[in-house]
């Protein structure tokens, strides 16, 4: 049986935690960073968990995560 294949975008956006959820970054902090709040620039700076229902797809794309 051959290996599979991750999908190389994904692979970039997420990682796993210790626990085995998948977490990813937070958009809109990239560019035009100068009329956001400190605040609301910290806030997008954490990491969240993908949503349930995304999670398969996930999963799906990286099959070695």
């Amino acid at each position: 049986m051959p290996k599979l294949k991750s999908r190389k975008a994904a692979a970039k956006r997420f990682r796993r935690t210790g626990s085995g959820k998948i977490v990813r970054r937070k958009a809109f902090k990239n560019h035009l960073l100068q009329h956001k709040s400190p605040t609301r620039k910290s806030r997008l700076s954490k990491l969240v968990v993908v949503n349930e229902r995304d999670a398969e797809n996930v999963e799906m794309m990286l099959p070695y995560l």
